[in-house]
């Protein structure tokens, strides 16, 4: 077991993925990173070692040969179990000869069941003792052969057995919340068919080059990024984004590596190599949060890591008494009994296989943690501050209303407007001519930056810009109240006389009011944060359901927003911009929503959400705030077992063997509960239950 902390890695960048052979994690070794040949003798020499310090190294599958990668096998045939077994079947049957008399083959099978499960961490425990570090694995050592010398085989025997079986449970739970990550790269296929000069070929995904051409048949998986060229359908992505509902993809459609097509051919034209793209970044950013450990995971570390010695010393304390009252046969025996009762097995899993298995759940369903720590405090959070543009609503301005003047149809209003905005390159632009795509291009065409933009359509000379440059004459009104509505008003006049309004404005998410329903159920306080004017703004927010609302907000106004909430009580910031970037640093939690945000928010941010279902958001918190319970049953348990079991101990109220049994019985308790953490919540196994369809 891994008893000491080296302290976090470096940090990668979201694009970098290490390429290793995948081997199981083993953490018996050294506590700083350094592989134990003796667990497990017959996986690669090379692996990682996995403790919950430093983590788990995880492959790159693409370019990783299928021999490289190993699979956890069912436990009847995984043979890191076999030590434990076989120590197991000769305790059994070195007690069943015990029972009937037959003493010389008992003692044979109990010292051949203590060797055994010795095997499996003596020899790490006295390496770390050499380097001088003190674990575990050292007090179960010392007490199985003070057990020897004082003549009870059988209870060292079952000490190492119980111990070593603890050990091997553990490692197989680990390694069970780690397969969930793992799982998602087996979403980039083995090979694809590429579109050369010469016609298509197959070659492996992991050779695929920016700028190819994938050919992606129905029914098969995109191998990376890309963008489609050619060819109409549908895309699941509910494994990368957890979206349920398919998504549309048409020319121009940007779609993500381990989408599966629907029923039509694509041609896709690759964004990202092989080896580098959407998917490899969840996996390297998963990577990161089994490196660094959270508040808890250090609490449990500053608990563990000097109980040790502690246990050391009361049990030498023990032993010394023993001969100062003149039995010291009874007292040395209590001081391994001891010695065994407080050590902190429990305590020193009892949070890092919660934070793997929750972490590694996670990701499965879009959303991906940092860091430990960054899955502890997402417990803790009571506040949420939302980003407007691109979090709440669509960041896809359309025209939502259109208010022609007497005489003009609403036809021949978007037609002049559209023809005038053709080749305009400013934001609004495009939802004007998407509203009137049949219109011909003007002539003459001049734009004033800032204001607007004039041509001839049909000879009629038309002029398309804001309030502020053409006055809204007789629909000011209709201007006010479009603005009061949250619009943004686009006057057209026609030959000098105003021909109409046209109101665009970025709608909101389909599920956004729905997910502020359910974040102020949970109790959780809602900040809506934007660069709009205050009209605007609270036009958005009312319309869902946000009262405390922030507008006109710079970049560092928004961290200074952020900072004062955070200061109150624990604050989750959500955006997705570059302008959002300074906001997710500050905050106690920073949530970037989706992986094709700006990389400045995806670097800043603690979370990031492969999808843009805000849905997530609710969701992500309620599985934080169970592992995070979870975590603390973990640490509670484990403590009242050290306090529990001692003074029994002390007394001889409970001989080796009992305090061996309950220990070893509360340890995988402790892994069992910690796995719990794996299951997805509620509010993320049903996210039709909010009667919102998902966004796309």
């Amino acid at each position: 077991m891994s008893e000491e902390c080296c302290g976090p890695d470096e940090p990668r960048k979201a694009r970098t993925i290490q390429r290793v052979e995948l081997t199981r994690s083993h953490r018996t070794g050294d506590a700083c990173c350094e592989p134990d040949p003796v667990r497990n003798a017959t996986s690669s020499e090379a692996h990682e070692e996995g403790d919950a310090c430093c983590g788990p190294a995880l492959p790159s599958k693409a370019g990783v040969d299928d021999d490289e990668i190993e699979v956890r096998p069912p436990w009847w045939r995984d043979i890191a179990l076999l030590p434990s077994a076989l120590s197991g079947l000769f305790l059994v049957a070195g007690y069943a000869f015990e029972w009937a008399g037959i003493e010389i083959p008992a003692l044979v099978l109990q010292w051949a069941a203590l060797l055994t499960g010795a095997y499996t961490f003596v020899p790490g425990a006295i390496r770390r003792l050499i380097r001088g570090r003190l674990g575990v694995g050292l007090l179960m050592t010392i007490a199985a052969i003070g057990a020897v010398l004082l003549g009870h085989v059988g209870e060292a025997a079952t000490l190492a057995f119980l111990f070593s079986l603890a050990e091997a449970l553990e490692d197989r739970a680990m390694d069970r919340a780690k397969e969930g990550l793992r799982a998602l790269l087996s979403l980039i296929p083995e090979t694809v068919r590429v579109s050369r000069l010469a016609g298509d070929t197959t070659i492996p995904a992991a050779d695929v080059r920016e700028l190819d051409i994938l050919i992606v048949g129905a029914g098969e998986r995109v191998a990376t990024d890309g963008v489609v060229v050619e060819g109409r359908s549908s895309l699941d992505t509910s494994a990368i984004t957890g979206e349920s509902i398919p998504v549309d993809v048409h020319p121009g459609t940007a779609v993500a590596a381990g989408s599966v097509n629907g029923a039509s051919t694509l041609r896709i034209e690759a964004t990202a190599d092989g080896r580098d793209n959407s998917l490899t970044q969840i996996v390297s950013l998963v990577e990161q949060a089994h490196a660094r450990k959270g508040d808890r995971a250090r609490l449990a570390d500053r608990i563990a890591r000097p109980l040790v010695p502690v246990v050391l010393i009361a049990a030498a304390l023990v032993a010394v008494f023993g001969f100062i009252v003149g039995d010291p046969s009874t007292w040395i025996e209590r001081a391994l009994v001891v010695l065994v009762a407080a050590s902190p097995c429990a305590l020193a899993i009892a949070v890092p296989v919660t934070v793997i298995s929750a972490i590694g759940s996670a990701s499965k369903f879009g959303v991906v943690i940092k860091s430990g720590e960054a899955f502890e405090q997402l417990g803790t959070i009571q506040a949420v501050a939302l980003d407007k543009t691109g979090t709440l609503t669509r960041n896809e301005p359309a025209v939502v209303d259109v208010r022609p003047a007497a005489g003009i149809s609403r036809d021949e209003l978007l037609t002049w407007a559209g023809a005038v905005e053709e080749t305009s390159s400013h934001p609004l632009a495009a939802a004007i001519t998407t509203a009137a795509p049949g219109a011909a291009g003007a002539v003459d065409v001049v734009e004033d930056a800032g204001h607007g933009i004039t041509g001839r359509v049909n000879g009629t000379l038309v002029r398309v810009g804001n309030v502020r440059w053409l006055a809204p004459g007789v629909l000011h009104s209709a201007a006010d109240e479009m603005a009061e509505d949250g619009m943004t008003v686009v006057v057209v006049e026609a030959e000098g006389e105003i021909a109409g309004l046209i109101g665009i404005r970025d709608e909101l998410r389909p599920e956004s009011a729905a997910t502020v329903r359910l974040l102020q159920d949970a109790g959780i306080g809602i900040t809506m944060l934007t660069g709009d004017n205050e009209r605007t703004a609270r036009a958005i927010a009312a319309q869902a359901g946000i009262t405390d609302v922030r507008a006109e907000q710079l970049p560092a106004d928004k961290a200074t927003v952020i900072e004062q909430l955070a200061a109150a009580r624990p604050t989750a910031m959500v955006g997705d911009g570059i302008n959002d970037a300074p906001a997710l640093a500050t905050a106690t939690v920073g949530i970037a929503m989706g992986l094709k945000g700006s990389a400045a928010a995806i670097e800043s941010a603690d979370v990031a959400f492969t999808g843009n279902d805000l849905r997530l958001i609710p969701g992500a918190l309620a599985h934080a705030r169970r592992g995070r319970r979870i975590m603390t049953a973990n640490i509670v348990l484990a403590l009242a077992i050290i306090l529990v079991l001692f003074p029994l101990a002390l007394f001889g109220v409970l001989g080796l063997a009992g305090v061996v049994l309950v220990h070893e019985i509360a340890e995988v308790f402790v892994i069992l509960n910690g796995v719990r953490a794996a299951r997805r919540p509620a509010a993320l196994r049903s996210p039709a239950a909010t009667s919102v369809p998902a966004q796309v």
